[in-house]
């Protein structure tokens, strides 16, 4: 996995984790890796693949069963889809706004690629 640097590794790891969830590699009620399964594979920490795991948990996209395991929550796949749409319209939109402006990209142009884009 190639690490960008505006990101922290963590949340790299969580997104890595909800496309595994997201194309149903790992389908709810399921079993996913460990803790050191995962970090092993990364090659990253396993302090580093915890709290990547304590994020997902939060959100009630993961949870755990004492001595089995984590495992993909029952309504994983809507609760990503939530927390994605969340960041897209919090982070991502608002900074490809700024580059719009700056390159005088009318939203009429995006809307116009969009549509080329659906053919």
């Amino acid at each position: 996995m190639d690490f960008k640097s505006n990101k922290p590794i963590y949340l790299q790891i969580v997104d890595f984790c909800f496309q595994k969830i997201l194309i149903g590699e790992w389908p709810e009620e399921e079993r996913i890796p460990s803790v050191r399964e995962l970090g092993a594979t990364l090659q990253v920490n396993p302090n580093t693949a915890m709290r990547a795991f304590e994020y997902m948990q939060s959100e009630d996209v993961i949870y755990s069963k004492r001595g089995m395991g984590y495992f993909v929550s029952e309504n994983a796949r809507k609760v990503i889809s939530g927390l994605q749409k969340k960041d897209f319209f919090e982070d991502v939109l608002p900074e490809t706004f700024k580059i719009m402006e700056l390159l005088g990209i009318t939203i009429e142009e995006v809307v116009d690629r969009y549509n080329k884009s659906k053919e």
